[in-house]
């Protein structure tokens, strides 16, 4: 049984050794403080539940290494950007390459046709898109979707993660409304005029959600990954790829984060059709990329939209998107980086990574589990692996997560700051899975009644 008042000691000891290691990191944390806000280029790495903020001095393979000469095993890998690893070698002679002859010209470059057969061969869709970040993509997917089905609506799951897309930044409420999330800064749309959310898991909401006949696309992660991990369960997501194809509702997965199920992501691995597929984050090696996919039937369709519109901005691309440099660095990748053999090793040890932690959970005898995706995996404080995104929230601790992540880290581990979820890239070793187990081992030894 785990002690709260174990705990939240701890956590506190955690933090004085945090303090006491990190110097460095903590002057340069006062030095950003007066032209950054919150001391941080970006505002999410205040998520992290450090005293003060982890400063990077060093990055590669699966190592990291602070300001303070500490090394760690790297288990977060930029929350997916790095999830081959940090500077993958042909990602980094690509970019060194390309950036003397070029970084952007707002045209293409040569190996624009290699690029685009490497994504039909990887992903299985014949006709492809760039885009600066996933959020970008899922923004110009839906711009798409309703124009060429001159249906308003998005239907997205409870839970669900695409970026910052405003239609999807959707919670359900208990009686079942769509609802702007709670936590959004400076919303004044209603976010349900343009978006449906109903439960995961849930074929018959799906179902019934798509009858009103006002829904263009749904858009769903195969797996839900940023409310806890929860898996979609046998059959749900083939039907709900045939109630879309029954309704006439464009079928997008967002792959961004379930790429890691496998080589050519989810859908590959599960024989599903998707109408149109966006990836980001992990597929140029961590450079800002994505990219979005469509078969032919729906190119067709968007070809016709576009020429039926007047001339001006669609909405859809930015200046940057494309360049010279992401297309180097996205072909490298895809290559040399991204390859069944690399899926291979990352499955491998992160069955192992799961199975030993299953063990310690076996015998502790408490109510957690593991729950995975491919290369991708959660310690959840719950019996059975959650089926929605209210049994993940509920599931959650917040102080024992952030006891867990800081325990982790001063030993060497960094693993996410959200739900600690960790992920296994192709270099991780026998002792850097032995490390996390023997720690995790240990924390629950310390916390425990």
């Amino acid at each position: 049984m785990i002690a709260t008042t174990r705990v939240q000691a701890l956590r506190a000891a955690e933090e004085r050794r945090y303090i006491d290691t990190h110097r460095q990191s903590a002057a340069a944390a006062h030095r950003s403080a007066a032209r950054f806000l919150y001391g941080l280029p970006m505002h999410w790495m205040r998520d992290w539940p450090l005293p003060h903020p982890l400063f990077v001095d060093d990055a590669q393979g699966n190592r990291l290494r602070c300001l303070d000469g500490h090394e760690y095993v790297d288990f977060c890998l930029g929350d997916t950007g790095a999830m081959f690893g940090h500077s993958p070698e042909p990602v980094v002679r690509a970019i060194a390459e390309q950036a003397a002859h070029g970084l952007t010209a707002m045209l293409p470059g040569e190996r624009l046709a290699a690029v685009g057969e490497l994504l039909a061969s990887t992903f299985g869709l014949p006709r492809w898109q760039l885009a600066l970040s996933a959020t970008d993509a899922n923004r110009f997917v839906l711009r798409w979707a309703r124009a060429i089905t001159g249906r308003p609506k998005v239907l997205v799951f409870d839970g669900c993660y695409h970026g910052t897309v405003d239609d999807t930044l959707v919670d359900r409420a208990a009686d079942g409304r769509t609802i702007a999330r709670a936590s959004l800064l400076g919303q004044v749309h209603d976010l349900a005029r343009a978006a449906v959310v109903v439960a995961f898991n849930d074929l018959a909401a799906v179902e019934r959600a798509l009858d009103a006949g006002d829904i263009a696309c749904l858009l769903a992660e195969p797996a839900l990954t940023n409310c806890g991990l929860v898996p979609p369960q046998p059959g749900f997501i083939e039907g709900v790829q045939a109630a879309c194809r029954r309704a006439g509702v464009l079928f997008v997965l967002d792959e961004t984060h379930t790429v890691s199920s496998g080589h050519g992501g989810h859908a590959r691995v599960h024989g599903l059709d998707p109408d149109m597929l966006v990836v980001g984050k992990a597929i140029a090696g961590g450079l800002p990329c994505a990219v979005y996919g469509f078969t032919d039937a729906v190119a067709q369709r968007m070809t016709a939209a576009k020429d039926a519109a007047p001339p001006g901005h669609s909405g859809i691309g930015t200046t940057l998107s494309a360049n010279l440099l992401a297309l180097a660095a996205l072909e490298a990748n895809l290559r040399e980086v991204m390859t069944p053999a690399a899926y291979r090793r990352m499955l491998a040890a992160a069955q192992r990574l799961e199975q030993r932690l299953l063990a310690v959970i076996l015998e502790t005898a408490l109510p957690w589990t593991v729950t995975r995706l491919g290369a991708r995996m959660e310690l959840q404080f719950c019996a059975e692996t959650p089926c929605n995104a209210a049994q993940a929230r509920a599931a959650m601790d917040a102080q024992l997560e952030a006891a867990l992540q800081l325990y982790l880290l001063n030993r060497g581990i960094v693993v996410t700051p959200f739900h600690n979820m960790l992920l296994v890239p192709p270099m991780a070793s026998d002792d850097d899975v032995d490390s996390v187990v023997s720690a995790v081992r240990a924390f629950v030894a310390a916390v425990s009644s």
